[in-house]
């Protein structure tokens, strides 16, 4: 891995990213005249960069990138990271340099204005993955570091795989410590008890204590934090919470405060920024053809028979939040009414909440949802930031009540109009194997995925299948 925590090497990258920039707006003051030809470019011979703007931009541009973590380590140790995050703060940069100039020297040619940026941009990403393949050339192999796990359990024991999953870790997992003589004999990986514990980790020359003990047995974390301190090993704890989380638990401030937050987001800032994007850009364009369809479903319920036009009913988003879901009405006004009439369960006592040849469907509702045009009016849900174009669908207040702790995980990311388990079975699967569905949409999510999901629905909704 290309690690960088070293207080002295962020602060040369900024010495160094500083003089980058100060150095592409010299380049771009001196190409700017071979830039004439261009069509949108007025003719200059001679362009002149006042001389206050080098420091400035420099600073400015900078100390963007020092406010977006970009010299933080430990957020950038993957190139994908660092550059991600370097070319949002550069965007970042060129716009407030924009400013800068139209509050300053508006004289400054804006052609040689976009050279600069250019210029700047290439130059910072092209010195790191310079350093990084440098750094990968002549990089000593990691120092392997010998792991002991206080606790056999299973936290314990997915720690061991987790570990073993990553080699580039340099972390070897000498064995485990557990009071439970069961294990002792069951697992050759357990070295004895937790009073042995001082006396192993001197004996294997033990770099890191993970304790991973269940919630039961922290009353001997104490004892042994207090006896591990008087070596020179690093401990780490794992609370034993994270199968309370919805979906991951991290670490952060409350009131100033570290705590354990048990309801993190699936998604990180970017995925979400990416997503919301992808969601307002596809639905504002294809929002001018659907709404003259719109229209004509509209006019074809009001001549059906008397009431709404739309369904409005309460369904759980993200995170538990609570919101109002758009549909066309395919339903006569008293179904709600009418619901214990049609509720199922199948062999196994889970709920079926939808089912072929509801009585409740008017002429009009049975097309509607056999092409999923009641669906529509959904686009105005994730307009407002409601639901999502793709994601585990929104459920009815009342079958969440019912879930278990493990299903209550699908609701770690914002709900959508489809998603992975609409495009594999659709209304004819039970309610807990759509969870199922949805959680390995949660696990795999990329934007990728989602719209390789929207070409599917299309299919899927061309053939009618699990529609009802």
């Amino acid at each position: 891995m290309f690690r960088r925590f070293s207080t002295n090497y962020a602060i040369l990258s900024m010495f160094l990213d500083a003089g980058l920039i100060a150095a592409a707006l010299m380049a771009a003051n001196r190409l700017r005249p071979l830039l004439n030809a261009l069509p949108f470019a007025v003719e200059l011979n001679r362009p002149i960069v006042p001389t206050p703007l080098y420091p400035i931009f420099a600073f400015i541009w900078v100390a963007i990138l020092f406010m977006h973590s970009v010299y933080d380590g430990r957020r950038n140790v993957y190139v994908f990271d660092e550059i991600t995050n370097l070319s949002i703060s550069s965007a970042l940069a060129a716009v407030s340099l924009a400013g800068t100039l139209y509050l300053s020297y508006r004289d400054v040619s804006r052609v040689l204005f976009l050279a600069f940026v250019l210029l700047a941009y290439i130059s910072l990403v092209g010195w790191r993955l310079l350093a990084r393949l440098i750094f990968r050339l002549r990089a000593v192999p990691p120092q392997t570091r010998r792991v002991l796990i206080i606790g056999a359990g299973p936290v314990g024991q997915e720690l061991k795989n987790q570990i073993n999953r990553r080699p580039y870790l340099a972390l070897n997992v000498i064995g485990f410590l557990d009071d439970n003589p069961s294990k002792w004999a069951r697992d050759q990986n357990v070295l004895g008890s937790l009073d042995h514990a001082a006396k192993i980790v001197e004996r294997n020359h033990i770099d890191d204590v993970v304790i991973a003990l269940p919630r039961h047995a922290y009353e001997r974390v104490n004892q042994i934090i207090a006896e591990l301190h008087k070596m020179p090993v690093k401990v780490w704890v794992i609370p034993d919470y994270f199968h309370l989380a919805l979906h991951k638990a991290t670490i952060d401030e409350f009131a100033g405060l570290p705590m354990l937050d048990l309801r993190a987001p699936a998604l990180n800032d970017y995925q979400r920024f990416v997503k919301r994007m992808f969601d307002l850009t596809l639905t504002l364009l294809i929002m001018p053809f659907v709404l003259p369809i719109m229209a004509l479903i509209a006019l074809a319920i009001r001549l059906e028979g008397p009431g709404p036009i739309f369904f409005r009913q309460q369904r759980v988003g993200e995170n538990g939040k609570l919101f109002e879901m758009l549909k066309f009405r395919s339903m006569v006004p008293d179904a709600e009414q009418r619901l214990e009439e049609i509720i199922q369960r199948d062999e196994h006592g889970n709920l079926i909440h939808k089912t072929n040849n509801d009585p409740r469907v008017t002429r009009v509702g049975k097309f509607l949802r056999r092409t999923s045009l009641d669906e529509l009016p959904q686009l105005f849900n994730v307009l407002k930031g409601e639901m999502s174009l793709v994601g585990p669908r929104p459920e009815l207040p009342f079958l969440v009540d019912q879930y278990e702790l493990w299903q209550r995980k699908r609701f770690a990311v914002p709900q959508g109009i489809t998603g992975w388990w609409q495009i594999n079975g659709r209304s004819d699967k039970p309610m807990h194997l759509n969870t199922e569905d949805d959680l390995y949409y949660i696990h795999h999510y990329s934007i990728l995925l989602d719209l390789q999901i929207m070409l599917k629905t299309i299919w899927v909704v061309l053939r009618g299948k699990g529609a009802y």
